[in-house]
């Protein structure tokens, strides 16, 4: 959908205008103050002028035709100034009108989209506030803004109009696009991001959204943003909310819509922020800083033993990492620094050095020009008003010397949150140099930062596998051996086994088979087979699998009369190896997502898995693995063996790549326990069970 008629318009009408305290005052009055002022017309049959500026009776009245019209009507009237709009060539609008579906009127919130696809109108809303175009100062916004923000290259999308409000309160702020989207009826969330992510005068993209109405377009804008580099920071809210009904395997439990959402964040490199003081301070800090960080290593410098403790510990906590010296940068800080400051990382450098800005920019530099470090953060807190021999004004001169010299970035961290001094700001902005909000926000918007500018596109796989679109769907369960064959005919790896229906395949099977052995219920009804007395372990000979078989039927009988019984499955009982379990959950939304977590404790109590959409290169399956809290376990942790983690990387792509390939039907898949073994010896799946959809009658 094409938007800018929309968003750049050369001429607006606003239809319903009026002089009343509310939508209808701001939106004119702001209108007024627009750099196209001279081409607004208001229209209202019931008034001759609104603000001292004529009102037209109808749109046929204009002396011009329009590019938007923004309306400012009762709900029941909209449809028809629609229709006038699309009479007279007009083919943008803006909705301010309430009562749709955020109230429950789903019906008339469907006929209002039909109309515009219909009349091709592109219009933003409905319950909306509009949008403020600051590129060319345009403010077609339902909130009387009262002190207009700068000019910049942030771009901001909110279903929020108020949160649109208060960001243009945010004096340091340089917007390119404030947008309140509302309930995104006709252009939505995707179709904004798709503008702004081919905007050049667009930097970075917040977002404030509650939820994605086309996951298709959606996966397409952000891999766009991704292979450009723009980057896009989201809140979304509705953390807690369950995705669907408790699942009946172990994958289901553990990944919910919001762990999906967040697994398809970080598969596109998006960064996902936890409240509005994060998206708003790390869209600013995107805006302001010239350079990426790379290599990952940051150092700070402060002036105090205190502050320095502070940042070894905020940081290190968020896994940032302070990286040694360089023995070359070591000797040059020392030359620099008195006698009885110690050369670390963090570095307590005294306040010698801060009184003089050449040499403060020095010590930067220094630091900067190590290999290790890709960030330096100049400990110092700004406070509203400084005096001319005030600290600050020596460093904040070195940080700007040292920032032209650099091509890596610097930052203020600052220890206390306050207002601060406009002319230290605008200096340090002006030069590249971020201003960071106290250490509890701002280590985390620096962990951000680094983990932005480690990602590569060129490591993921950038696609998801979006289900078709969804029916009323039945579910139905494979058998732990229907479910081995299953993936076995996609290369995924299988030990051998059977199914035993009678007495007599059980007898011909005995004496072939070499022990020991498992055996277990073969049921497609019977997912939970331990809780039922159906699984046998470790059966050494004929006469215990004879008996075995017995007790497995009779369990299952007592139990589940009702069930489908297929026989007794026996197997060979596999080395011992580190326990993991791979899973998958459908999303509605995104499509299959693949579960990694060690098996026993770490799943059951610690919950410590990693969640990713399918498909996934070796590369994703990788940090999966590496992501996981016991990785360690499996990587050789204090003597023990290491564990071939290059196969069970290979494994979760085949697995991945069958859920990708099978999205519309299956619904769930859990393999548990996958065993990995010693470095060289690979991967065996020890149980399965997928469970598929299909349609309902």
């Amino acid at each position: 959908m094409k938007l800018e008629k929309l968003l750049r318009p050369k001429s607006i009408a606003v239809l319903g205008a009026n002089d009343r305290n509310g939508f209808g005052k701001s939106t004119c009055s702001n209108l007024l103050k627009s750099s196209i002022a001279g081409h607004v017309y208001f229209v209202n049959p019931k008034r001759t002028e609104v603000l001292g500026k004529t009102c037209y009776p109808s749109i046929t009245d204009l002396p011009e035709q329009v590019d938007m019209c923004i309306l400012i009507l009762n709900k029941t009237l909209i449809p028809s100034a629609l229709e006038d709009m699309a009479a007279h060539g007009c083919k943008a609008a803006v909705i301010y009108a309430s009562g749709y579906s955020e109230v429950g009127d789903k019906a008339s919130e469907e006929v209002l989209q039909k109309l515009c696809m219909k009349l091709d109108i592109a219009a933003m809303g409905v319950n909306c506030a509009g949008y403020i175009n600051h590129l060319d100062g345009i403010s077609a916004f339902g909130m009387l803004v009262e002190n207009q923000s700068v000019k910049g290259t942030v771009a901001i999308i909110s279903q929020s109009g108020k949160i649109c409000l208060n960001m243009t309160q945010i004096d340091y702020m340089h917007f390119s696009y404030l947008i309140s989207s509302g309930n995104s009826t006709c252009i939505r969330i995707e179709d904004y991001l798709e503008y702004l992510v081919e905007d050049n005068d667009t930097s970075v993209i917040g977002l404030y959204m509650e939820g994605i109405k086309d996951p298709v377009k959606f996966q397409h804008v952000l891999k766009r943003a991704a292979l450009l580099r723009k980057p896009i920071v989201i809140m979304k809210v509705g953390r807690t909310e369950k995705g669907s009904a408790l699942a009946a395997s172990h994958t289901g439990s553990l990944s919910g819509s919001d762990q999906a959402f967040d697994a398809v964040m970080k598969k596109f490199g998006v960064i996902r922020v936890d409240d509005i003081e994060e998206l708003v301070q790390m869209c600013h800090l995107f805006s302001t800083l010239k350079h990426l960080p790379s290599p990952a290593g940051i150092s700070a410098m402060c002036l105090s033993g205190g502050e320095t403790g502070v940042c070894a510990d905020s940081g290190t906590l968020l896994g940032l990492e302070y990286p040694e010296f360089t023995s070359d940068t070591a000797q040059k800080l020392k030359e620099l620094l008195p006698g009885y400051a110690t050369v670390a990382n963090p570095l307590d450098m005294s306040a010698t050095l801060a009184h003089d800005g050449e040499k403060y920019a020095l010590a930067i530099q220094t630091i900067l020009e190590d290999p290790n470090i890709g960030m330096v953060l100049c400990g110092q807190t700004i406070l509203p008003e400084h005096k001319p021999e005030d600290v600050i004004n020596p460093m904040s001169d070195g940080m700007v010397l040292a920032a032209q010299m650099s091509q890596k970035p610097i930052a203020v961290m600052n220890f206390f949150n306050a207002s601060r001094d406009d002319k230290i700001r605008r200096k340090l902005e002006d030069a590249g140099v971020g201003i960071l909000p106290a250490t509890g926000y701002g280590f985390k918007l620096i962990k951000y930062l680094i983990d932005f500018s480690g990602y590569s596109p060129s490591l993921h796989t950038l696609e998801l596998a979006i289900p078709d679109t969804p029916k009323i769907r039945d579910r139905l369960a494979l058998s732990e051996h229907d479910s081995k064959m299953e993936l076995v005919k996609y290369n995924i790896p299988v030990p051998k086994e059977a199914v035993l229906s009678s007495l007599s395949e059980l007898k011909v099977f005995a004496e072939e088979v070499e022990y020991p052995v498992a055996a277990k219920i073969a049921s497609p009804d019977i997912l939970h087979k331990s809780d039922i007395g159906g699984v046998k372990l470790n059966i050494q000979n004929k006469k215990d699998l004879m008996s075995a078989y017995m007790a497995i039927l009779q369990n299952a009988t007592l139990h589940n009369p009702e069930a489908r019984i297929d026989g007794v499955l026996v197997q060979p009982m596999l080395p011992k190896g580190i326990e993991v379990i791979i899973g998958v959950n459908n999303d509605p939304q995104f499509g299959p997502m693949l579960l990694c977590g060690l098996g026993g404790i770490f799943v059951e109590i610690f919950k410590d898995v990693s969640l990713y959409p399918a498909p996934l290169s070796k590369q994703e399956a990788l940090e999966m693995i590496q992501s996981l809290k016991g990785y360690q376990l499996l990587n050789g942790y204090r003597g023990n063996p290491e564990y071939d983690i290059d196969a069970l990387a290979d494994f979760m792509v085949k697995v991945a790549a069958y859920a990708a390939e099978n999205k519309n039907s299956l619904h769930e898949l859990d393999i548990n326990p996958v065993f990995v073994y010693e470095k060289g010896r690979g991967v065996a799946v020890a149980d399965a069970l997928i469970i598929k959809t299909k349609e309902s009658n």
